[in-house]
């Protein structure tokens, strides 16, 4: 049964039908659509910080191991690419899946260019921790006035 919001008179209001549209709109646009992979739109989750010397990028990739990901440096963008994969490759019969298996693409666009000669990456406990150092052209330089 589909529950139904309450409108007293909705029949008098001749732009009822348009409303009723509206708030159709609105829901829709409201709903996250899932990406064709089921993965998600943003797998993986991701926090991007910077400090003086270093641009620090944190993923969660649970489930996945170092040799499922596959992780670039292009300027300024890092791509994530990888593929989660079933447990099991048996057609069981599930009752209830909510887990979500394929392929997955993330490009993440950093506030600065890195020098990604001298990345850093760690997966521990299903996180990926980057440390990406800043590229000597963006770091802050004093000057001396004389």
């Amino acid at each position: 049964m589909t529950l139904v919001r309450w409108r007293p008179r909705r029949e008098l209001n001749p732009f009822a039908v348009m409303e009723h549209l509206q708030d159709h709109i609105n829901r829709a646009f409201n709903f996250s659509l899932p990406s064709p992979t089921g993965l998600g739109g943003s797998f993986p989750a991701v926090d991007v910080r910077q400090d003086k010397e270093n641009v620090i990028v944190v993923a969660e990739v649970p489930g996945l191991a170092a040799e499922d990901i596959d992780l670039s440096i292009t300027g300024n963008t890092i791509t994530l690419k990888g593929e989660k994969k079933p447990e099991t490759e048996a057609e069981d019969d599930y009752a209830h899946l909510e887990r979500s298996y394929g392929s997955f693409e993330r490009v993440i666009e950093l506030p600065v260019e890195v020098a990604a000669g001298k990345a850093k990456a760690t997966l521990l406990n299903g996180v990926l921790s980057l440390t990406l150092p800043k590229s000597e052209a963006v770091k802050p330089k004093r000057i001396e006035i004389t």
